[in-house]
């Protein structure tokens, strides 16, 4: 008996990479129904095909739902009926939302808002929305929308009745679409030169099973209006690069490097110093409450913090660093990478 027994899960951008990783972790369980809202129907259309293949005697329970979280009534057209949503439809990408920040506006804000207010109508019981940790302190739109996010997701929490609202903040997850991992498989299957932005980067490093794993997390463990946060181990760039290189047959003498894009940070934030104040330490995970402060303003004159003087963030620079061997170890186990490894050996 799983937690999901006889329930009904919506995925928003499921055909992404978050809602694959979903399915094939549940779909043979005893979940009820899996539903996929998003906006495109070639990807719906592909999945299907996939899923019907692959899984045919489990497929009948994913149920496709085309809408956008743009739409309030697209919303809530999809979630009535629904246990549980994973809110993972984003614009995510950081040079097309720093051309086109107010369309990351309308995904990532107003989409958000969209989804939390349809499942607080139909009373769902949770809603975790997956953040990221270019929310911490950002620099790009991508990032600042990402950080209004959670903000209006801790905002809504505060009268959500019946429904829990939690979000996941997480770094880069390997080989999720648009990571830079299946690109330099590309590079390197063309015999073109890999490129990379900089070598002393140091990125959060995680699977997509991981954050499936942290999305759960919050989900039993997450109290209404958390922020939950995974300790993730990080690499550099240069480290990840020279990785896929060993393990593809790669040159590293043929690694270009580019410099780094604009609105790209040369590490990432996790917790902010303020949150790790507050945070509370679970382990494996970081749980950072709401702040349910009153409206009384005269607090904020006088009561202060005196221990956040002696408390760091924590980020991509202080958490614990992978040699080259133990990322190599990290990309190999991923499945993605297994089957791509096949492709090269034939």
């Amino acid at each position: 008996m799983s937690i999901f027994k006889d329930k009904v899960l919506l995925i928003s951008g499921g055909t992404g990479s978050f809602g694959n990783a979903v399915l094939k972790r549940f779909l043979r369980t005893d979940i009820k129904e899996i539903r996929i809202f998003s906006s495109d129907e070639k990807k719906q259309d592909d999945m299907r095909h996939e899923y019907q293949a692959k899984y045919p005697d489990v497929a009948h329970k994913i149920k496709f739902y085309i809408g956008d979280v743009r739409s309030l009534e697209s919303c809530r057209s999809a979630i009535p009926g629904t246990d549980y949503i994973f809110h993972a439809a984003a614009l995510k990408q950081v040079p097309s939302c720093e051309f086109f920040p107010m369309q990351a506006v309308y995904t990532n804000v107003i989409g958000t808002d969209n989804v939390l207010t349809a499942a607080i109508e139909a009373k769902v019981k949770a809603v975790i929305c997956l953040s990221t940790d270019k929310a911490a302190y950002p620099i790009n739109a991508m990032g600042i929308t990402k950080a209004i996010e959670e903000k209006v997701a801790i905002a809504k929490s505060r009268y959500s009745g019946e429904t829990k609202i939690c979000c996941t903040r997480y770094g880069n997850v390997m080989c999720s679409r648009g990571s830079v991992i299946p690109l330099w498989i590309e590079q390197i299957r063309n015999g073109n030169p890999i490129t990379l932005t900089e070598p002393s980067m140091t990125r959060f490093i995680m699977s997509l099973d991981e954050a499936v794993d942290l999305v759960l997390f919050a989900f039993e463990h997450g109290s209404n209006g958390d922020i939950l946060v995974q300790k993730a181990p990080a690499c550099t760039i240069g480290t990840q690069a020279e990785a896929v290189c060993e393990l593809f047959e790669g040159k590293k003498e043929d690694i270009k490097v580019i410099g780094i894009r604009h609105g790209e940070k040369m590490y990432e934030t996790l917790l902010t110093k303020e949150e790790a104040s507050k945070a509370v330490d679970m382990g494996n995970f970081y749980r950072v409450p709401a702040d349910n402060r009153d409206l009384n303003y005269d607090k904020f004159f006088k009561e202060g913090d005196t221990k956040r003087v002696l408390i760091d963030e924590f980020n991509s620079n202080n958490t614990r660093r992978l040699n080259l061997e133990e990322t190599k170890a990290k990309i190999a186990s991923l499945e993605y990478i297994q089957e791509e490894l096949a492709k090269f050996a034939n």
